[in-house]
């Protein structure tokens, strides 16, 4: 049985996983945090919580809160900063033999170019998810990801600072997300995640205030999927590049559900947070499920729904 996977066809270092099966950035820290939580060579690989130029204090506490079917989140990009991941962090994954990630995050293109640039050949760090679900501060804080022509100006300078495989996390917060999409590849982006999260709120009734210290913050958990699945689905149309799907995965029909629409690989995340054996446990109920199908490789469960 095949589980295996290439994130990044097009580009000439490629990106192959042995499962499909990913850690949300964010939800997995730096990774040496989950020692003795998880088998850390049984996940196809990890996204490192977003990283900036500098260190990053993140937002004022409550930053997490547990609503109906999610979670809200507002860390704030709470960070050490790249050249401590470098110094510190990228050395130990190169040594623990696990594929990892690294989400990037920035106020400018500038900043985004410059922590590309510092990881470009540093053993330990295969790809570079973007997050471009950040305040472009040259732009009176409008999202880079929320308009077609930024996100793809943003892709442009950091697909020109580096080599490695680059996937782009794409808003839900735009109305134009497959205009996004089709800009971002254009711009030489090797794949996309989809997706980030809602923005939402929530309100302790008997204090008469926000439950988060930023008032409001990221909404993720099972009350995404469907919303993240037909965007997968109709984006897995639009582009043909790799597809890393995120979005309220908790089991292993989830994670098919999503494959079958059109992704390659999946990114588990709150579902982390509850169960820390979610990730292993999906990709058992993966293989169960090819097994009993008789499907040899999982390649050819990729978008198989969609006709």
């Amino acid at each position: 049985m095949n589980l295996s996977i290439d994130l990044a066809p097009n580009n000439p270092d490629a990106l192959k996983l042995k499962n499909p099966v990913m850690l949300a950035s964010g939800t997995c820290g730096y990774i040496t945090e989950l020692e003795g939580l998880i088998d850390l060579h049984k996940p196809g690989a990890f996204v490192c919580k977003g990283t900036t130029l500098n260190p990053r204090q993140g937002n004022p506490q409550p930053r997490i809160a547990e609503v109906k079917a999610g979670m809200l989140n507002a860390i704030g990009l709470e960070n050490i900063g790249i050249n401590s991941v470098i110094s510190d962090k990228a050395p130990v994954w190169q040594k623990m033999g696990i594929s990892v990630i690294l989400n990037i995050a920035g106020s400018t293109t500038q900043e985004y170019a410059e922590v590309a640039r510092r990881i470009e050949g540093v053993a330990g760090i295969e790809g570079i998810e973007l997050n471009i679900s950040c305040p472009n501060v040259k732009a009176g804080g409008v999202e880079f990801g929320l308009k077609p022509d930024m996100a793809a100006s943003v892709t442009r300078i950091v697909r020109q600072a580096t080599r490695l495989p680059l996937f782009v996390k794409l808003s839900p917060g735009t109305g134009q997300i497959g205009e996004v999409a089709k800009a971002v590849v254009a711009a030489g982006a090797d794949g996309l995640t989809l997706i980030n999260t809602f923005k939402g709120m929530a309100i302790d009734i008997y204090k008469r205030k926000p439950l988060l210290g930023n008032t409001t913050g990221g909404l993720s958990g099972p009350v995404l999927k469907p919303v993240a699945l037909a965007i997968v689905y109709e984006t897995a149309g639009l582009v043909d590049v790799p597809i890393i799907a995120c979005g309220g995965i908790s089991n292993a029909p989830d994670a098919l559900e999503f494959i079958m629409a059109g992704a390659s690989a999946v990114q588990v995340g709150t579902a982390f947070m509850v169960n820390p054996s979610a990730p292993v446990d999906i990709l058992k109920g993966i293989e169960q499920f090819m097994e009993e199908q008789g499907i040899s490789d999982i390649n050819q469960l990729t978008g198989c729904a969609r006709g």
